[in-house]
């Protein structure tokens, strides 16, 4: 009933305002800090399109009024397609959005939109593909199971033990000079046939234009990236480095990388000489077993690897992932389109938004926050200048 209720920002955020729900909160939260022996940071999953963009908003103020210096980490989750035929219902995701994005962007240290759909605007967009993916991008079941795995892959370097990254020391590679919002990209699963190497795999991959954006952003050619962090996961050991016989010539640099680091992060410095990047390697794969949905092509092994022949018939269990957190110019343009859909409108017209508190001087202001932001992106076309 909770949340056929909260359809508006307003409604969400007055939740964590009422006495009773904000001591939960409060009690269940010290109750699992009191496990920790080390606190890095929150990490918040939130509706981003409905009145849940109100209760993370909220969450994310409290956090950082308690635990100010700590980690807070927004995942804003986004349905995929949408109908131009149901108006009321975009009207109001659009306006959640907008108003997520801008107060999750001010009490977060990164916020980070996920969904399979094209657009966070008005205009509907067709949603993303994936070359060995067949999924129904109206079954959330399916989209629930793609964005997991991109998540459960992005978040890799500060959620290891063995890894020296916290959140922190993430957000602040990421969110430099204003810019908290990032956009996520993967390639699901990363493309690899039997007894390939890492720098053969990659050579062939080319650019970042080959990885599939998860922030309904839009079409990322043309733009530039500032910082990015990236992981690729499920790759053997064995085949880290280049299999070539001794003396034969290198047909890339990274081809004479000793190490399966250096080759990723080779690759990411000749993609984008100019952009800070951080480069992590995850020996272990993505577990895709049930009840993970079967969205497989055929033409995968059970190890998720691409095979020249006639499919195996096996069911894939796990498959090698590469995912990619990035500060992009591409949120100039996303951001400011946003604004343009958010300054036509009446807010005054929508009953429920009016019922929550909200009022036009609210709208003018998350307009000017929204301006803001996509400014922040806008200028240098990377870190070094």
């Amino acid at each position: 009933m909770m949340a056929g209720r909260l359809e508006a920002f307003g409604q969400g955020e007055s939740i964590l305002k009422e006495p009773r729900y904000l001591e939960e909160l409060e009690d269940r939260l010290h109750f699992y800090l009191e496990e920790c022996d080390y606190l890095q940071g929150f990490q918040i999953l939130c509706d981003l399109h409905n009145g849940f963009s109100g209760v993370g908003a909220k969450a994310t103020e409290l956090l950082q009024d308690e635990y100010s210096g700590r980690g807070i980490i927004t995942w804003g989750l986004l349905p995929g397609p949408y109908s131009l035929g149901e108006p009321q219902k975009n009207i109001y995701r659009l306006l959640n959005t907008a108003f997520g994005l801008v107060h999750m962007s001010a009490h977060s240290s990164l916020v980070c939109p996920l969904s399979l759909g094209g657009s966070l605007g008005l205009r509907p967009e067709p949603p993303v593909t994936f070359p060995h993916l067949r999924y129904d991008a109206a079954l959330p079941f399916h989209c629930g199971a793609i964005l997991a795995t991109a998540l459960d892959t992005l978040t890799v370097p500060y959620r290891l033990r063995s890894s020296p990254v916290s959140m922190v020391h993430l957000a602040d590679t990421l969110n430099f000079s204003g810019k908290k919002v990032v956009t996520a990209a993967a390639t699901i699963p990363f493309p690899l046939v039997p007894g390939q190497s890492l720098p053969d795999a990659l050579v062939q991959l080319g650019g970042a234009a080959a990885w599939t954006p998860l922030s309904a952003c839009g079409d990322p050619s043309g733009t530039c990236c500032f910082a990015q962090s990236v992981v690729l996961r499920g790759v053997d050991r064995a085949y880290h480095t280049s299999q070539l016989v001794p003396g034969t010539p290198l047909p890339s640099p990274l081809h004479a990388c000793t190490a399966g680091e250096d080759v990723l992060a080779q690759y990411l410095q000749q993609q984008q000489p100019r952009v800070r990047s951080s480069a992590h390697l995850l020996l272990a794969p993505c577990q895709v077993t049930p009840p993970y949905p079967c969205l497989f092509s055929p033409s995968l092994s059970r190890h998720g690897l691409v095979l020249d022949g006639p499919p195996s018939g096996a069911a894939v269990e796990s498959i090698p992932v590469l995912g990619a957190l990035c500060s992009s110019s591409t949120l100039s343009r996303t951001l400011g389109d946003l604004a343009r859909d958010l300054g036509k409108l009446d807010v005054r017209r929508w009953a429920s938004f009016m019922d929550a508190g909200l009022e036009q001087g609210d709208l003018e202001e998350a307009l000017q926050e929204l301006g803001s932001l996509a400014q922040c992106y806008q200028g240098a076309d990377s870190l070094a200048n």
